[in-house]
């Protein structure tokens, strides 16, 4: 084995890190080590199990269940809570704040902040998320910050939501710099989009770093006329694109690395977890196809179906209730065409700091409509 040290060229590693780095030390929080000091851990009923979690996540409550001083990296978070609903699972808000900052860098209801929208759970492996049984929410992805972390979650469900288990695993004594770019996070839903404007899953951000992907979410009330959802292009603007995008794909199971429609799997870089009636939930991750910005970075994807080469739009047919309201619009024959929908989305993405102020998160109305 190489003597160099663990910043060596030849350093073995396994999961990306050193097999050993006497630099950096691993610390775990619970509910029963909040501080996550050494040798605190289990301390409770004589170490036999007497605090292993929040009992009771109240109503309005902003629980910390993170505070950690830096420099350090959060390698993994693990969550699970009891009556796994809709309605609850979007009203438990994550907000992750770094190095004091006072705007959140993460901003997501928890499972969607997990990899499933619609405040589904369901069971899949990607990349950095994971739900096995659908039961435990994983994420893997790696958080440094130099000075201080502060993961918090908020019971905005209007009642007591009851236990809250969770663990973070991270490391400290890492090398985090001003050039390091920082992770982020944030939802975002739109009940009724514009009909032949773009949705928009990312904007505002100025920095640089990197667009790592995203959940998008789909209520697709088109669904009982036999069309076809999924045509809307993904498009990324990169560093003062304006009117068209440097990026863009060719469809929205393309963007999933799918085609000809979507079905529901789970890859490494690509899913799809959740797809039942007019519910879809997919993701992409942009890992050996990286998505670099230097100044600022736009994604947005396209709401455009396919209604089986229909040449004209009868309004007493299948779709006339959305001829009707405005909702879908043909200009000349043809499959395609522009439709509005009900999207959702969490964008992942890296950055240096300082966080822009994100826009307002859709209130407790939006964020649980139509999820029964």
């Amino acid at each position: 084995m190489s003597s160099q040290t663990p910043s060596g060229p030849n350093v073995i590693r396994l999961g990306g890190m050193p097999l050993y780095d006497p630099s950096v030390q691993s610390r775990a929080i619970t509910a029963e080590n909040q501080t996550g000091a050494k040798g605190q851990g289990g301390q409770a009923m004589g170490g036999r199990k007497g605090l292993p979690c929040n009992w009771n996540l109240k109503k309005d409550d902003v629980y910390t269940f993170a505070e950690i001083d830096g420099p350090g990296v959060i390698r993994h978070i693990w969550i699970t809570i009891p009556k796994v609903e809709p309605e609850k699972m979007r009203n438990l808000i994550l907000r992750f704040y770094w190095d004091g900052q006072e705007t959140p860098s993460v901003e997501a209801p928890l499972t969607d902040f997990f990899g499933v929208c619609h405040g589904r759970t369901a069971p899949f492996e990607s990349e950095f998320l994971s739900m096995p049984e659908g039961k435990g929410y994983n994420c893997y992805f790696p958080m440094p910050f130099a000075k201080k972390a502060k993961l918090t979650v908020c019971n905005e469900r209007g009642e007591d939501a009851g236990m809250f288990f969770y663990q973070v695993d991270y490391t400290i004594g890492d090398t985090v710099t001003e050039e390091t770019p920082y992770f982020h996070a944030q939802f975002r839903r739109t009940l009724n989009t514009t009909l032949c404007e773009d949705y928009v899953i990312l904007d505002g951000v100025k920095g640089k770093g990197r667009f790592l992907g995203a959940n998008i979410g789909l209520v697709d009330r088109f669904a009982s006329t036999g069309t076809w959802w999924g045509e809307g292009e993904v498009k990324m603007y990169i560093d003062g694109d304006t009117d068209f995008p440097t990026i863009c794909g060719t469809g929205s199971e393309d963007y999933a690395c799918s085609g000809w429609g979507l079905g529901k799997f789970d890859y490494r870089q690509m899913g799809a977890p959740f797809i039942e009636g007019k519910y879809v939930s997919f993701y992409r991750f942009h890992v050996m196809d990286p998505v670099y910005f230097s100044q600022d970075i736009k994604v947005t994807i396209q709401q455009i179906g396919n209604d089986g080469r229909r040449d004209s739009a009868d309004p007493d047919g299948p779709l006339g209730e959305f001829i009707k309201r405005g909702e879908y619009k043909k200009d000349e024959p043809g499959g395609n065409y522009e439709r509005v929908d009900d999207m959702c989305s969490t964008a992942y993405w890296y950055q240096t700091l300082p966080t822009q102020p994100f826009p307002m998160l859709p209130d407790k109305d939006i964020r649980t409509a139509d999820l029964a």
